[in-house]
């Protein structure tokens, strides 16, 4: 097309495409998609857990049923994260910046590349402020395995390896001072810890011997404490481990669960983001929901 312009004054013919030469990522629709995904999830999780939090502290009766407090809990987190991932998607959809050098097809392909980023970006920023909280349950998780050998270790200072050994060369009937006896009672639990619980006969004959002498009891009725101390060890032992095989299979559980829900995520932010360019397109003002005053 060409125009008519006066002597001495030059005109440049543009086409759309020229004028417009950014790039087709549009970073700040997608910012603002993020930081409202992410502003609703704090919100509501922090809404969910007041709830489940008030609803766990009956302080009577018996107590909740935990695979119910499960189930409802990763309800809500699977819907606020579908939620708040489709929010930022739309408003990011809605926001972006239309370039007119594409088909309608194209453009939605766009607008749901646009959502696809605003979950990356979101889950990203999601992921770094979980962080602090996942530290801290696999800090818990540690110690509770740690406690099976707790329980049957004694202070630092007692838990020399050749302790144990050393002491089997001087064992004697003749009654020994309590510290001591303390002291090498302990080395054996805690060489018995190494072995998985097990306790030598000799050992728990040792035991009953310097139980009965330093406390004037029966043989028998020391040998009755000492078997009592080592059942209650094991037990004790054995509650850990199983508290370390949950904490472990609620892990793996979470995992499989969070990466189902981010793969629902993304598919709703891309679907989300490709009704926000429609509505854009389509200048949708959605009159009875948002009146403008």
């Amino acid at each position: 097309m060409s125009i008519d312009a006066p002597a001495g004054v030059a005109v440049i013919e543009t086409s759309v495409a020229e004028r417009d030469q950014s790039s087709y990522v549009d970073w700040p629709a997608i910012i603002a998609g993020i930081v409202l995904a992410t502003a609703i999830s704090v919100v509501l999780i922090s809404f969910g857990s007041a709830v489940g939090l008030n609803f766990l502290d009956f302080g009577y009766g018996t107590g909740v049923n935990p695979i119910v407090v499960g189930i409802v809990a990763a309800s809500w987190f699977l819907w606020v994260q579908i939620s708040s991932f489709m929010a930022g998607g739309y408003l990011t959809g809605r926001l972006r910046r239309r370039h007119f050098d594409a088909s309608e097809d194209e453009s939605d392909l766009r607008d749901g590349a646009h959502g696809l980023l605003v979950w990356g970006g979101a889950a990203l920023l999601g992921t770094m402020i979980a962080v602090g909280g996942i530290g801290a349950v696999a800090s818990t998780a540690g110690n509770i395995a740690a406690t099976a050998t707790n329980a049957a270790e004694g202070p630092a200072d007692v838990l020399d390896p050749n302790a144990y050994f050393v002491d089997t060369m001087f064992r004697s009937n003749q009654p020994v001072e309590a510290m001591v006896a303390r002291e090498e009672a302990t080395r054996i639990f805690a060489r018995a810890a190494l072995d998985d619980g097990t306790f030598a006969d000799a050992d728990r004959a040792y035991l009953a011997n310097i139980v009965a002498a330093n406390t004037g009891i029966a043989p028998a009725e020391a040998q009755t404490r000492v078997d009592q101390a080592i059942a209650n060890v094991e037990a004790a032992r054995q509650e850990a481990i199983e508290a370390a095989r949950i904490a472990r299979n609620t892990g793996i559980i979470g995992a499989f669960l969070l990466a189902a829900s981010l793969l629902i995520s993304a598919i709703g932010a891309y679907w989300a983001a490709q009704k926000g360019g429609n509505h854009r397109d389509n200048n949708s003002v959605f009159a009875d929901v948002f009146r403008r005053f």
